[in-house]
């Protein structure tokens, strides 16, 4: 790592010198400017990581610099240099956006620590706007969409565990992003410059399973025409990513447990073990506890993998969401596929967030990109969907028995509104669990006006069954 650039600004020489010196000894690399303005074009010259300037100079003073260097690298830390009789000035450039100043005379200890916490600051700063970068490229690509709380509780967990060497089993079903969910996990923990591994280990046939995960040397067995690196040692100093890991044969489970107490590898036909570093990160879509018991899964590499849990909502728990990610997919199929712009109805999307997507979002993204290139118009309505539920209820839902010999009209039609509400009513709180805000907003109601309903027709009972995609 290169030495931090300090650019030092002060009239007088030896004070240049002097702070250069300092500067020098504890292993930091100086530029020296006579003036504010050979201050200036000296930042436009190079990349400083600090500047360190005296308040009163003849031409262009102190302020006047703090003001221009603000202009041009709003995040570069200024550190202002001042006397005693000058500190209401020293004060004001605090007001400014100078980091903090040093008051003459100085010693070196005093200025080497200044400085020290300004170029953490720097750091931090940057840091955060590489990460607020990071995470904007990542809502632009799609990584994680969602404002429900079920994908806040992911977020929140996410943030929490990023940060530590902890192993995280991530958890649900296919197509709900938990590859995802490890690849941002390892994007913004310190492993971040490090390889990601990802492995999908139901793809590995057994017989080259050890040969994959550690490796082997030239000729350890037949067909090992040349030495080859494992999974383990290729992600050395990162982050693995065993998807499916239900999928490791009980062999490798015991060969892959030790290497993770261990921290060492061992090459097949090699005699000895290498160093390892690496964060292990585990998915699977099954009931990892149930496989235990099914002896499918040692419970030993079951503890040690489930240090933290990270279970990934399906879609059915969070459609909310759902109109977020179909206008997202929406727009990628588009972009992707060169068609002209296309958007949703809102009927099509009612019908989107009525279904239940045994795919997850996987199945969303593919049910829109269908769409989008099927479609003829620019408005995709319910008839370019691959499914569409009926908004009024089957014949078979309610009947309706008047006396042979009358017909009221305002009778039975008030009669027919009540039963066709009341089926309503009941479809739309089967289709959400029983969860009211959720019903109501499928029935186009407020919660207050359902739950007079639901009071109104004795539906508070009512219990949940399977809605089918």
């Amino acid at each position: 790592m290169s030495a931090p650039l300090i650019l030092i600004v002060d009239d007088e020489e030896h004070i240049r010198k002097i702070m250069s010196i300092m500067l020098g000894k504890k292993g930091y690399a100086c530029r020296l400017a006579a003036s504010g303005a050979e201050a200036l074009e000296l930042l436009t010259q190079e990349s400083f990581d600090a500047v360190l300037t005296d308040l009163h100079m003849p031409g262009l003073d102190g302020l006047g610099l703090l003001a221009k260097i603000k202009e041009m690298a709003p995040d570069l830390v200024v550190i202002v240099v001042t006397a005693f009789a000058t500190m209401e000035t020293a004060i004001l450039a605090m007001k400014a956006g100078a980091y903090d100043y040093i008051a003459k005379p100085f010693n070196e200890d005093e200025i080497i620590l200044v400085l020290e916490k300004a170029l953490e600051r720097g750091r931090l700063v940057a840091e955060n706007r590489r990460l607020k970068r990071e995470m904007g490229e990542r809502l632009d690509s799609g990584v994680f969409l969602g404002e429900s709380q079920a994908m806040k509780n992911v977020f929140a967990l996410i943030a929490k565990v990023a940060d530590t060497k902890a192993t995280v089993l991530i958890t649900g079903e296919s197509g709900t992003g938990k590859e995802l969910a490890a690849q941002s996990i390892h994007r913004h923990g310190p492993r971040r410059e490090k390889p990601f591994v990802a492995v999908n280990c139901g793809a590995i046939p057994a017989n080259l399973m050890e040969s994959e995960f550690f490796g082997h040397i030239k000729g350890a067995f037949t067909g090992a025409d040349r030495a080859k690196e494992g999974l383990l040692a290729e992600a050395d100093g990162g982050t693995l990513f065993l998807d499916e890991v239900t999928e490791l044969p009980l062999d490798t489970q015991v060969k892959f447990l030790r290497a993770l107490q261990e921290e060492e590898i061992r090459r097949v036909g090699e005699n000895f073990s290498r160093r390892v570093d690496l964060r292990v990160l585990a998915a699977t879509n099954r009931n990892l506890s149930e496989e235990v018991a099914a002896g499918r899964f040692r419970e030993d590499l079951y503890y040690r993998l489930n240090v933290i849990r990270l279970n990934m909502p399906p879609l059915r728990e969070r459609s909310e969401d759902i109109p977020i990610l179909a206008n997202y997919f929406l727009e990628a199929a588009v972009k992707k596929n060169q068609l002209p712009p296309k958007s949703l109805s809102p009927a099509a999307l009612r019908i989107l967030a009525a279904q239940t997507y045994s795919g997850n979002v996987r199945a969303l993204k593919n049910i829109l990109e269908q769409a989008a290139i099927m479609s003829d118009g620019t408005v995709i309505g319910p008839q370019d969907l691959p499914f569409q539920e009926p908004i009024l209820p089957a014949q078979s839902d309610f009947s309706l028995t008047l006396p042979p010999d009358w017909l009221d009209l305002k009778k039975a039609l008030k009669e027919v509104t009540r039963l066709t509400e009341e089926t309503l009513i009941k479809r739309a709180l089967e289709r959400k669990n029983n969860n009211q805000s959720r019903a109501a907003e499928l029935l186009g109601l407020s919660r207050r006006a359902l739950i007079t309903k639901i009071q109104a027709y004795g539906l508070g009972r009512a219990r949940p069954k399977p809605d089918p995609l």
